[in-house]
């Protein structure tokens, strides 16, 4: 028994020392590189694009374990075989591929020899600068109501009203005719107010071709029936037509500008959608689609009633942590009555919502939130609208929300206090309170 025990015993003491040899090995060899999955391009690519841009693995240039006994090695640059440089190298790639196909002259752009636009606001003009700069030969008519200032951008290439200290491209004019702006158009954008929407569209409904699509740029809900424009659109021409909409964070004096600008295009026609991406896509804006129409469409309207919500704290100064309460609570309203409307969540944390949100309710440049903010500071909503020369959809649009939401057995305390304050049937600093003093409720 003894010989057994201490057999035994040897071959314990055998197996720990072959363990610490082990330990030992490990320590003074450098660690062997992870196989790495690989890693995607851009995730809104499409299918084609996806797999010519991942490709490879990142297996190489990984960095090394500990030293001996613990002790630190040197930091050491990054190498061009990263997984960051490869990966930036199929991005790249990628980016070259797409650029190459929206130069080829059979895309949206390169078949395009006129764009009318309907409406010369400030978007309106700076999208019309835009597709004049991606195509210096392409013809851009604005059709408007002022025949003064239509002129003045025929001759001066100026639009003073709007956006008056930039030059218009020369292809870029202006007239009072719809069936001459109209006339031999590939695309129609549509840059009217909302509200403004139905009559002008049935008063010119005979000249616009029910096979041109139309390009929506505006946002917001129709007062009285409380709908979208790709709504209004095809009941003020009595007929179903192309359609897309576009919507995102951009103000028009950063397209002028020619700064870095991300919106979408959403269309229940995926080619469409990709056509308009074409048209549109350059080197300072970004276009991704969607055939998400109702999600765009709501967020976009809604997201104007929030930013004036945010201007009225503002103007209350009631400080940061209100600011994000109210950002963020109004951000929840807003997914609660789109999904309803049958918006997707993706489309409502996207560009068109989150983001044009976080443009909207926080920058200076907002219409909607100055509105908001004049509100908070104690002015009317009589004298606000009577000294402003834009239109804030949000202000026409706050009733209609709360309309829509009653149909729809949604609740919206942050939106309908708005609606309340612009009637002037509650003051901002009591509506903060009321909302102060609700119920304590789940995070949702």
């Amino acid at each position: 028994c003894k010989m057994k025990a201490h057999v035994r015993a040897s071959r314990v003491a055998l197996v720990l020392r072959r363990q610490r040899r082990g330990v030992e090995r490990a320590r003074a060899e450098p660690a062997r590189p992870r196989r790495s999955a690989p890693s995607r391009a851009a995730g809104h690519v499409r299918s084609s694009a996806r797999e010519e841009a991942v490709t490879g693995s990142a297996d190489e240039g990984a960095e090394e374990g500990p030293s001996p006994a613990g002790t630190p090695t040197a930091a050491k640059a990054p190498s061009e075989s990263s997984a960051a440089a490869k990966s930036w190298a199929l991005i790249q790639k990628w980016g070259e591929r797409v650029i190459r196909m929206q130069a080829n002259e059979t895309g949206a752009l390169g078949r395009a020899k006129k764009v009318a636009v309907f409406g010369g606001g400030s978007f309106g003009t700076a999208m019309a600068v835009l597709l004049a700069r991606n195509k210096p030969t392409l013809e851009v008519v604005l059709l408007l109501r002022d025949e003064e200032l239509c002129h003045t951008i025929n001759t001066e290439h100026r639009n003073t009203r709007y956006l008056s200290k930039w030059e218009l491209p020369e292809r870029v004019r202006a007239t009072t005719d719809p069936a001459e702006a109209v006339e031999g158009a590939q695309y129609i954008i549509h840059a009217v107010p909302v509200q403004h929407s139905s009559a002008f569209l049935a008063g010119i409904k005979d000249v616009i071709p029910p096979t041109t699509p139309m390009l929506s740029l505006s946002k917001g809900l129709e007062v009285g029936t409380c709908k979208m424009m790709s709504e209004v659109i095809p009941d003020a021409l009595g007929r179903e037509q192309p359609l897309a909409v576009l919507s995102g964070p951009s103000f028009a004096v950063e397209l002028m500008e020619g700064l870095p600008t991300a919106i979408v295009a959403a269309s229940e026609d995926e080619e469409l959608a990709q056509e308009v991406q074409e048209l549109f896509a350059s080197s300072c804006l970004r276009v991704n689609t969607s055939t998400d129409v109702a999600g765009v469409e709501m967020a976009g309207a809604l997201k104007n009633v929030l930013a004036i919500a945010a201007g009225i704290v503002e103007g209350l100064e009631l400080g940061n942590n209100a600011m994000a309460a109210v950002v963020a609570q109004g951000c929840a309203e807003i997914r609660w009555l789109a999904e309803k409307m049958g918006a997707k969540p993706a489309t409502l944390g996207g560009l068109s919502g989150v983001g044009d949100v976080m443009l909207t309710c926080f920058v200076n440049l907002s219409r909607n939130r100055t509105v908001g903010v004049r509100l908070g500071s104690g002015e009317t909503i009589e004298e606000i609208l009577a000294s402003s020369t834009q239109v804030a959809e949000g202000v026409a649009t706050a009733g209609a929300v709360v309309e829509l939401a009653e149909t729809q057995k949604v609740y919206l305390p942050v939106l309908t206090a708005v609606a309340r304050i612009i009637e002037g049937r509650i003051t901002p600093r009591d509506a903060v309170e009321s909302i102060m003093r609700l119920p304590q409720v789940p995070e949702v």
